[in-house]
């Protein structure tokens, strides 16, 4: 079984390895053609109202069987607190890494298995939260981010009305009253910005919202915050605001991020040229931090399924083009992208701050009640 799981884990090295390759150094064009799939849309039916009642189509949610990805815990981890009275809506990044479809189907053994991995990562985060819900989804495959072909924008809707789904029967789920938190990570992110706008914005659940946490993608404050009717957050005391950064050393090229924000973004928003970027060490607006004050970056081994907690890895700097900036930059092995983009790094380079962030943050929406 080990051996079996290496040479999965192995594959997707493989295929992660060339989509970095090209995403860091082929010009646009040659990448499109590298990572766009080969097939037209397939149209497919929303799921049924009631899907997501099926545990399966979770990868972490309250009483899921066998080991949950939310509640994993590094090596070298120190219990800190008890259970926190919050539920937790993430979003996973995109893992399906092929050409063969514009989504994954959900029966996709790979980007499965590499989605547990980044629930693992990314999700922790949160895993002092009393609920913590995953949804599995169709997501949009890696080349719909650089793709200008409609299919780009058709894959990402279907990817959404999945997640919408997913949503509202997490909102059913919770009581009345009890602190929500959206977040989610790159395409995640990009979703839970749409979420926002479409379940959050305007309505009751406003009231309830700890945080937004829309790392690893842009988020412009002049355009999208104003439709999310929320403001960024400016001190690490406030509730009821969004966190955004993306990280990058210091010599990194950015553009193709930029490149893929205008593209997706359309309209007036296309044209954005702010970036919102949250310091995950000071938990304010811009600034920047020396990496004594990173109380625990996780490190992971070559399979991404364990990982050590390590002080002072990294300081943070929100630079001038609005990116988070971080000096040379660690090894983290293979999944850093070429240029210096420690994007798949997002949350693990602040990883127990950002643990500090989120009982903080529930702590100041308890107390203004």
């Amino acid at each position: 079984m080990a051996r079996k799981f290496l040479y999965v884990v192995a594959i997707l090295i493989a295929l992660f390895i060339g989509a970095r390759i090209a995403l860091g150094f082929f010009p646009q064009q040659l990448t499109r053609l590298t990572l766009e799939p080969t097939s037209r849309f397939e149209p497919q039916p929303v799921l049924a109202s009631n899907a997501y009642a099926d545990p399966a189509l979770w990868l972490s949610r309250p009483g899921i069987t066998g080991e949950d990805p939310a509640r994993w815990t590094p090596e070298g981890f120190v219990p800190d607190g008890p259970p926190i009275d919050a539920a937790v809506f993430f979003i996973h990044p995109t893992t399906y890494l092929k050409r063969d479809h514009w989504n994954a189907p959900l029966d996709d053994a790979d980007a499965l298995k590499f989605a547990r991995v980044v629930t693992r990562a990314n999700a922790s985060v949160f895993g002092r939260a009393g609920e913590v819900w995953v949804p599995r989804y169709r997501q949009a495959t890696i080349g719909a981010f650089v793709s200008d072909k409609p299919e780009a924008r058709q894959a990402l809707d279907l990817a959404y009305a999945d997640v919408a789904r997913a949503f509202d029967l997490f909102i059913a789920a919770q009581p009345a009253g009890r602190p929500i938190v959206i977040a989610g990570h790159s395409q995640g992110s990009y979703l839970a910005k749409r979420l926002t706008e479409d379940k959050i914005a305007g309505t009751p659940l406003a009231a309830r919202l700890v945080a937004v946490y829309a790392i690893g993608w842009v988020v412009d404050p002049a355009q999208d915050l104003p439709r999310m009717k929320l403001p960024a957050c400016a001190a690490a005391d406030q509730a009821g605001c969004v966190i955004s950064y993306l990280t990058f050393a210091d010599q990194a090229d950015v553009a193709m991020m930029r490149d893929a924000y205008r593209r997706l973004a359309g309209g007036a928003a296309a044209q954005a040229t702010q970036i919102l970027c949250s310091n995950p060490l000071t938990g304010g607006l811009g600034g920047s931090a020396l990496a004594a004050a990173n109380i625990g970056a996780i490190v992971p081994d070559v399979t991404m399924q364990s990982a050590k907690v390590t002080p002072g890895l990294v300081g943070a700097a929100c630079a001038a083009d609005g990116t988070l900036r971080i000096g040379e930059g660690p090894d983290m092995g293979p999944f850093v992208l070429p240029g210096g983009n420690y994007h798949i790094y997002d949350y693990a380079l602040y990883w127990t701050n950002l643990r500090q962030d989120f009982a903080r943050r529930v702590a100041a929406w308890q107390a203004r009640r």
